[in-house]
């Protein structure tokens, strides 16, 4: 699933071709891709808005639009957003097109059909059971440990938890994990001020190294251009089960917590 790099790296790429860009019809042909409102009331609604800004917020592509409306989009395990001239022939799962007053189309390419869209006039309907954004300048690591406070849950799911940090999913939960020393089976409850002050740092840094490098293409998440993200070159520990830890040389070892594939260092993370 695209997480906050891969979404944060989708939104600069689109923002050139689509801000200031009108909006002309919208087609689909997977009824539920459209989360809200019905399919007919969103192609009433979205008719000649303006897109006038783009933005995200964790992993959800956030579309502010003229007239009070916005327009949401969560990629979940499988999407992509692409921009091309109307007269290319679509691909097979390419199931939502937006028109645009300029002859292209945003297209919504989705092989496992999970992607949602929303069209709402209160965002905080779709986003506001979400936690902070763990790049912000008010995520401090004040904040952090009072999330963390009386929480006896392992580490691992809790950051995978979107209501606890908003954007984190299976790759920089398990980068943030190895970078803070801190093992996945660890609870919160057990965690010092140091080791606190440690996830805080390691969080951000793996996420800004993920925006860096536009992105992990591991599965099907490339760019909105088509070309892959540099990411999936850089983990220290995520999918690398049995090759050597990059600090001490311990083979990398992997659990299932929460159902979720985890990777970590036995050596490195206690």
């Amino acid at each position: 699933m695209p997480e906050l790099p891969e979404v944060e790296t989708t939104v600069r790429a689109l923002r050139p071709y689509l801000v200031n860009r009108i909006m002309t019809y919208v087609q689909n042909n997977w009824p539920k891709h459209v989360a809200t409102p019905t399919l007919p009331e969103m192609q009433m609604r979205l008719y000649g808005r303006t897109i006038s800004a783009i933005n995200r917020r964790a992993k959800y592509l956030v579309f502010s639009l003229d007239g009070d409306e916005t327009l949401i989009i969560h990629l979940k395990m499988s999407g992509r957003l692409l921009v091309v001239e109307r007269d290319e022939p679509a691909d097979k799962h390419v199931h939502t097109i937006f028109g645009l007053d300029n002859g292209q189309e945003l297209r919504f390419w989705d092989q496992r059909k999970f992607g949602r869209v929303y069209l709402v006039r209160e965002p905080e309907q779709v986003l506001g059971g979400l936690g902070p954004e763990p790049l912000a300048e008010d995520f401090t690591v004040e904040r952090l440990a009072e999330r963390l406070h009386g929480r006896s849950r392992i580490l691992k799911p809790l950051l995978l938890d979107q209501t606890m940090i908003a954007g984190i999913g299976n790759i920089y939960a398990d980068e943030s994990l190895f970078y803070a020393r801190l093992h996945p089976q660890r609870t919160a409850d057990s965690l010092t001020p140091d080791d606190v002050a440690a996830l805080h740092a390691a969080i951000q840094k793996s996420l800004r190294l993920g925006i860096d490098r536009e992105g992990a293409s591991i599965d099907l998440y490339v760019k909105p251009d088509g070309s892959k993200g540099d990411m999936q070159n850089a983990v220290t520990v995520f999918r690398r089960t049995g090759q050597p830890c990059v600090q001490c040389g311990t083979p990398i070892r992997r659990m299932v917590l929460g159902g979720r594939s985890t990777h970590f260092c036995p050596h490195c993370q206690v």
